[in-house]
């Protein structure tokens, strides 16, 4: 009997509305057949406006779409528009994110050009107000983007969940013949909150397609099973995080296994990578991160790829380590230029190895690639372009060497041709 062809796999197409975040001609397209978007967030503090115009281009640079800061005081609404003129003034297009907590209804009304500048605003149905005040505030906020035409991400979270809606769901479940555990009660509150919120939104005039929807959760399985469900009853577009990851190889592998789970089953239009820094490391880290996942899954790309070896006992130095993370520096360095001048050098592939075993192999399935020498092996390094030996490395040069022929092969392949005219 024959074997039926192996079929790759592949991230099921998503199924969501398609929304839009503007500021002036600049539109970030989210859900539908557009890609999956990576946003970040600032932890400046936001009426520091040239601080944290400076920490929002940083993050841009590092390849966040969307930038969310925090707008909790008045002094902060009021440095929002000072922070979009920075950002304008130094070339920087992100749109802005306002992310709003108890006075948002307040800070929105009386600061109409911090509402203006924002693209998108974020409201927390949990802190948006209590008994008869929650539903008036909500509007308020919701009256807001509609004036400005801007889009809203409801956000349930967890850790902020709205205690009336969880209180009233806690006595119907008392009230079941067979109760659910208190998890299942969750997670159906999170999903409830955002929904209705959502569907209060949509009455009150704003589109459903200016709607995006978010439950967030600490634990992966939660964030699976939440995101799940969500994308079954609704088709908002959906932001995805898994908050408070926690700091350092944690909260990277937490996020990376849960928003790599959803992803690959078409779940999610943004993600964002909630990671806690470590001290001294730049905040862009996070959106490293996220972009990575993406690059990963196949779903995006953002910067060529570097195929490197653990090493082993066959590798008689750490020179290919030295070399792979020289090699990789320098390409993601080079993206903020590469990106206008090089279009599609994202999707280049580089392999930098440290022995003859797979050395070859690896480097000839790249674009191109190099196999420097190990234990044992002759002081000479080939390198490999689109998958034929091109030419041999040898001396103490080696690194400076291939990295002038990596950069010789960008130009050469995705440099605009000069066109002379014909005499």
């Amino acid at each position: 009997m024959q074997p039926s062809p192996i079929v790759p796999v592949a991230p099921l197409a998503r199924r969501s509305l398609q929304a839009s975040v503007r500021w002036q001609a600049h539109e970030v397209t989210l859900g539908g057949s557009a890609p999956v978007r990576v946003q970040s967030m600032t932890n400046t503090d936001t009426a520091d406006a040239i601080g944290t115009a400076i920490q929002i281009k940083e993050l841009a640079l590092a390849g966040s779409e969307l930038v969310r800061i925090t707008v909790n005081t008045p002094e902060a609404a009021a440095a929002v528009p000072h922070i979009r003129d920075q950002l304008d003034r130094m070339g920087i297009s992100v749109p802005l994110i306002g992310d709003f907590h108890y006075n948002g209804h307040r800070l929105l009304s009386e600061h109409p050009a911090c509402a203006e500048a924002l693209s998108k605003y974020r409201i927390n149905p949990g802190n948006v107000g209590k008994g008869d005040k929650h539903d008036k505030q909500f509007g308020q906020m919701i009256e807001a983007a509609v004036r400005f035409n801007k889009a809203v991400r409801i956000g349930v979270n967890w850790g902020s969940m709205d205690q009336e809606l969880m209180a009233g769901m806690m006595d119907e479940n008392s009230r079941r013949a067979q109760p659910w555990d208190a998890k299942q009660v969750m997670y159906e509150a999170l999903i409830t909150s955002a929904i209705s919120s959502a569907e209060m939104a949509e009455r009150m005039g704003l589109p459903a397609h200016q709607i995006i929807l978010s439950c967030k959760v600490s634990g992966v399985q939660d964030l699976v099973t939440v995101y799940g469900e969500l994308a079954r009853r609704c088709r908002y577009p959906l932001h995805l995080g898994l908050t408070e990851a926690g700091m350092g190889t944690k909260g990277t592998v937490a996020s990376s296994v849960a928003l790599g789970v959803l992803l690959q089953q078409g779940i999610g239009d943004t993600i964002r990578v909630s990671l806690t820094p470590q001290p001294g490391e730049a905040r862009s880290q996070e959106v490293v991160i996220a972009s990575e996942i993406l690059q990963s899954l196949g779903l995006r790309s953002f910067v060529p790829s570097v195929t490197a070896c653990p090493g082993c006992g066959r590798t008689t130095s750490t020179t290919f380590q030295e070399l792979t993370k020289q090699i990789d520096d320098f390409l993601r360095a080079q993206m903020p230029v590469w990106r206008a001048r090089y279009p599609g050098v994202e999707k280049l592939k580089v392999a930098v190895m440290g022995c003859i075993v797979n050395g070859p192999g690896e480097s000839k399935h790249a674009d191109i690639g190099i196999s420097l020498p190990g234990t044992g092996e002759a002081p000479a390094a080939p390198v490999f372009i689109d998958g034929e030996k091109a030419m041999t490395l040898r001396g103490d040069g080696i690194a400076q060497e291939f990295q002038k022929v990596v950069e010789n092969y960008i130009e050469k392949r995705f440099g605009t041709p000069v066109v002379t005219e014909a005499a």
